[in-house]
């Protein structure tokens, strides 16, 4: 037995769960390397030393979420990044005083100041308020949705069923 197959001999992290060792992880890897070349998860676990071909096999999956998690991460991190450019153009926006305009003049008051237009700033914070919900969808920060059920109607509604069930099975006259 490996020392990885030993539960007794691996660490735990601060969430009571096992960490994978630099042996383990090399070892999925290896697992990934020999199913390419078209062996099987009995002769993976023989020749790498998992306790059977279903620990094969899951090596050989961890193995293949380890090379998904490098270029996800990337990813995301671009996306952030083109949130942030967005996020800073809207706030550019936000910041700024925007004129009314009107058949491409200028709208003063009776003083002659112009009218301040605020369609741009609503606008802007739509947009910094869409940008920081894709921010939350991003990370997965959002709360999960709650859905409340009303317990009595639910009953009703059971009950109704049951009615209807119960009223076809009943012989006809």
């Amino acid at each position: 037995m490996a020392q990885d197959d030993n539960p007794m001999e691996r660490l735990r992290n601060g969430k009571g769960r096992f960490d994978r060792s630099i042996h383990t992880v090399e070892r999925d890897a290896a697992a990934a390397e020999l199913r390419a070349e078209g062996r099987t998860f009995q002769q993976i676990a023989d020749e790498l030393g998992y306790s059977g071909k279903g620990e094969a096999f899951r090596g050989v999956q961890r193995a293949k979420a380890d090379v998904a998690r490098e270029p996800v991460a990337k990813l995301i991190q671009r996306e952030a990044e083109q949130l942030d450019e967005l996020y800073v153009a809207a706030l550019e926006v936000l910041e700024r005083d925007h004129v009314m305009v009107s058949h491409g003049k200028i709208v003063k008051d009776d003083q002659g100041v112009p009218l301040l237009d605020d369609g741009p700033k609503l606008a802007a914070v739509r947009e910094l308020r869409a940008v920081r919900e894709s921010y939350r969808k991003l990370f997965g920060t959002d709360a999960p949705s709650r859905v409340s059920v009303d317990a009595q109607q639910l009953g009703a509604e059971i009950s109704a069923l049951f009615d209807r069930v119960d009223g076809d099975d009943s012989p006809s006259t």
